[in-house]
């Protein structure tokens, strides 16, 4: 269908909290073609604490992304090392992120405001490291009201060897909104970003923010060269089973949502033997009988077992009996 579709075709987005390495194993099992990221992980975290706890990952996850926040341009380039050397396919650096702890730390969203620096943060990882480096951000912060300063940054920062931009299609309020609010609040600009894939013809534009189904990718992906979900991918996990044959041209694969639970318990099986919790697990698919009869049930079930100190696989299985789909 697609001559070969960009890397960067369809993404899931980094998500504090949310995109561990547990969620990415889940949703590796719906999507072989999807681009995953982390969770965001400081550079501080990396250069001063528990690297493997940040780092491991599973190798059915490729393509997946590490996704870091910092601005001091040599630690990022020992951080993009690491994420050579631990075999991640890409680095991505954070200009993105609204909250304040992010911004005390002089970097996120923030970083918009200081195109030359992030330009010279990008340039030590390329230096560093033979992966790519890719950047997400916002359309712009505060009072940065016009493109021509969007355009400005991704020009500037592009000089320091990013292809690849990751562009939130909402401005970031740096004060008197909440990280989730600058989700929702600011309005949507799509003509934005696809005015920068009309301007820098020759680099990678992907569309963030407010995208919930695959016609919307298909609709975006006719103007950009990539789309990447966040919020709808992790509440409503099964429509990640239709992206490789809708949006990649791929056989069916003839997945249920019942198998994709099956192929998922000898992984819960094997962390539950090194001393893990099944919680830690099944909390990533609570929402795949989303709007399914049954689907509260398969919810409450593991929200008032998976957290008990003995649970098993077999408190997925009880969830399972209860969703009246495939």
């Amino acid at each position: 269908m697609h001559d070969s579709p960009s890397p960067w075709r369809f993404c899931t987005a980094p998500c504090m909290d949310w995109t561990d390495r547990h969620c990415r194993y889940f949703w590796r099992l719906l999507t072989r073609r999807a681009r995953l990221y982390t969770e965001m992980v400081t550079t501080g975290a990396l250069l001063h604490g528990d690297v493997a706890r940040h780092l491991q990952f599973n190798d059915c996850e490729h393509p997946i992304a590490l996704q870091l926040g910092g601005s001091n341009p040599e630690e990022l380039a020992s951080c993009a090392r690491m994420a050579e050397d631990w075999g991640y396919d890409e680095v991505n650096l954070n200009c993105g992120c609204p909250s304040d702890r992010v911004q005390n730390g002089r970097f996120g969203a923030c970083l918009m405001a200081e195109a030359e620096l992030v330009r010279d943060c990008v340039a030590a990882m390329c230096d560093a490291s033979a992966l790519p480096v890719t950047v997400k951000h916002r359309i712009g912060i505060d009072h940065q009201e016009s493109y021509n300063e969007l355009r400005d940054f991704v020009g500037t920062v592009a000089s320091g060897g990013a292809r690849v931009f990751i562009v939130h299609a909402r401005k970031a309020w740096l004060q008197g909104l909440s990280p989730k609010e600058n989700r929702e609040i600011p309005p949507l600009n799509y003509p934005w970003v696809y005015r920068l894939k009309q301007d820098f013809p020759h680099l990678t534009i992907v569309l963030n923010g407010g995208v919930t189904d695959i016609p919307a990718c298909e609709s975006h992906l006719g103007k950009v060269d990539g789309v990447m979900l966040g919020r709808a991918a992790y509440q409503n996990p099964w429509l990640l089973a239709s992206v490789d044959q809708a949006l990649f041209g791929d056989a069916p694969r003839g997945q249920s949502r019942a198998s994709v639970l099956e192929a998922l318990m000898p992984y819960i099986d094997r962390e539950l033997a090194r001393g893990g919790r099944l919680n830690h697990v099944t909390r990533h698919v609570l929402g795949l009988y989303q709007g399914i009869p049954g689907g509260k049930r398969f919810r409450r079930v593991i929200s008032e077992n998976a957290h008990l100190p003995n649970a098993t696989s077999d408190v997925l299985r009880a969830a399972m009996d209860y969703p009246k789909a495939a």
